[in-house]
């Protein structure tokens, strides 16, 4: 009798191994939104912009998938690829992390920058990629950003910058801080030119880079539901001893506070930043 018992069992168990079809299911078939926890296939929710189809949640994307969803197709030229982190403080294991990133993400930094056509115009991008350190910024994503705000008014382009970060990065100390003053002089000359610089604040934009560049453009606009702020939540409501809103520092209530101008669902950000730069270009103004 016993031994019927544990031969249940064993047969039960062995009932629930998967079958030869299910062992060869490729990895990274469906999706789970973290959200609403609905299931998606992966290639119609990068056919859908990485958008949740059921409740809009936007999943992160990398500096080359949005070079993809936003640029006129084998337009984008990256520009100071050769910039690369060193470890200024001897802070330990920071070189390996870095080039661990590095080969993850296929990037030398935690900025993607380049030229390139939107809907026909040229301009010049950054991008944040939060898979590299978290999208913190260090000395070479200051220089990067603001090489790239340089070219910008050399060229009289506009200057677009997709921001997604967790701050200055603490293994730099005072020397990632320093970017956010190098980075904002590089933005006021070109400010100086007439030249259009439009910021896009993705989920999540904190800390350094939320304080400096990613809240100056002369039109900031956000993701849906991106978290945009500058200390933490926690630090804040013990700091001013008060309970702060459900929906505090989300890019909605930045809408509703007057602190953005826009905010842009991702399968409409093309067409919105192409109407920008569109009217505020001098060539529109010249044509009309």
């Amino acid at each position: 009798m016993i031994r019927d018992i544990f031969k249940r069992n064993k047969d039960k168990k062995e009932a629930t191994i998967p079958t030869k079809s299910a062992k060869d299911m490729p990895g990274g078939l469906m999706t789970k939104c973290p959200e609403c926890k609905h299931i998606s296939l992966t290639k119609d929710l990068q056919a859908d912009h990485k958008v949740c189809s059921k409740c809009d949640y936007h999943f992160k994307l990398t500096a080359h998938e949005r070079v993809a969803s936003l640029l006129d197709e084998n337009s984008f030229v990256s520009m100071d690829d050769h910039l690369k982190s060193e470890n200024p403080l001897g802070f330990p294991g920071y070189t390996e992390k870095i080039q661990q990133d590095s080969k993850k993400t296929g990037l030398n930094e935690a900025v993607l920058t380049g030229t390139g056509k939107l809907s026909g115009r040229e301009v010049v991008i950054a991008i944040m990629d939060s898979h590299f350190r978290m999208g913190s910024m260090g000395s070479v994503v200051g220089e990067k950003i603001t090489r790239a705000i340089e070219a910008a008014t050399e060229k009289k382009l506009p200057f677009i910058i997709f921001t997604a970060s967790g701050g200055a990065r603490m293994q730099e100390g005072v020397l990632s801080l320093m970017q956010m003053a190098k980075t904002s002089v590089a933005l006021k000359r070109h400010s100086n030119e007439g030249l259009l610089f439009v910021s896009v604040l993705t989920h999540p934009t904190t800390g350094g880079v939320s304080a400096s560049f990613a809240s100056v453009g002369d039109i900031n606009i956000a993701e849906p539901k991106a978290l945009i702020g500058f200390a933490g939540r926690r630090v804040i409501e013990q700091t001013v001893r008060e309970k702060l809103p459900e929906d505090f520092q989300t890019a909605e209530f930045l809408l509703a506070h007057g602190q953005l101008d826009a905010v842009v669902h991702r399968a409409k950000m093309q067409e919105t930043l192409s109407s920008i730069v569109r009217l505020h270009t001098k060539e529109v103004i010249q044509n009309g």
